[in-house]
């Protein structure tokens, strides 16, 4: 029987986002912008989600006069990236 996949995660998107975080310490927008390729509005929506389901946390401030908003994944984020990365093996049979 196949694991269930978190339909959180399984956006392109949110997915793409989740692993640019859980690979670096902390991301700015202009950052995960360029990495995904994305538009701004949908990022934005996306981060929202992810925000909100308590996978990632978000700080807003300035860099000089700019705003500057930074993004890190959170401990409950980690625990579902890897609950996902572990139930797509086992629709690859990696663990079996």
């Amino acid at each position: 029987m196949f694991k269930y996949l978190n339909p959180l995660l399984h956006s392109e998107l949110r997915l793409g986002i989740m692993s640019i975080l859980i690979s670096v310490e902390e991301a700015d927008f202009v950052f995960i912008r360029e990495r995904t390729g994305a538009t701004a509005g949908n990022i934005s929506v996306q981060i929202e989600k992810l925000s909100e389901a308590g996978y990632i946390e978000v700080e807003k401030g300035f860099a000089g006069k700019r705003t500057r908003t930074v993004y890190r994944i959170t401990e409950k984020g980690v625990g579902a990236f890897e609950e996902y990365v572990d139930a797509l093996k086992s629709y690859l049979n990696i663990n079996q």
